[in-house]
């Protein structure tokens, strides 16, 4: 079931079985296999990562899909001008009423706005997971979602954010 564009929604991000992060996001559009919703940064207070600054009043136009095994979030300052994006590997998102629900991996990549930086990120965590021993299936999904996600990166995400 599509969600129709202008409905609020909550977005929540799972990690281990547990809510880590839950918000509300406004839909921008959705085909019934792709969703795109958008949100505000979250956090009260910037966050650091190292290869960026998430700062409130930064927009995240966030892209889900109910078949593949990942999400991408294009990020815009307040003023406009685009960051880049954050790309988490995670199960494929249950749409469930007014809930999309998207199960984090560990795994994730940024690419910066200028597409001069292209990051593979948190490989120890997810070594550290267990997932791989856990359950083989979705191991080999989440690695096989990070390679697809770096060579997306690399041909830039329009095509595939694309309504």
């Amino acid at each position: 079931m599509a969600l129709t564009p202008g409905r609020e929604v909550m977005v929540r991000l799972v990690k281990y079985g547990r809510e880590k992060l839950s918000y509300a996001a406004t839909v921008v559009g959705d085909d019934g296999t792709h969703l795109a919703v958008r949100a505000e940064f979250a956090g009260d207070d910037p966050k650091d990562l190292g290869y960026v600054w998430f700062e409130p009043g930064d927009v995240f136009t966030e892209h889900y899909w109910r078949d593949r095994w990942y999400s991408v979030k294009e990020v815009v300052a307040a003023d406009g001008v685009r960051k880049g994006w954050y790309c988490d590997v995670c199960r494929p998102a249950v749409v469930d009423g007014d809930s999309v629900v998207a199960e984090d991996l560990d795994l994730d990549l940024w690419r910066s706005a200028d597409g001069t930086k292209i990051l593979r990120l948190d490989e120890d965590e997810y070594a550290a997971s267990g997932l791989a021993e856990r359950d083989p299936d979705a191991a080999a999904q989440a690695e096989l979602a990070l390679d697809t996600l770096e060579k997306l990166a690399q041909d830039g995400f329009d095509d595939l954010l694309a309504f």
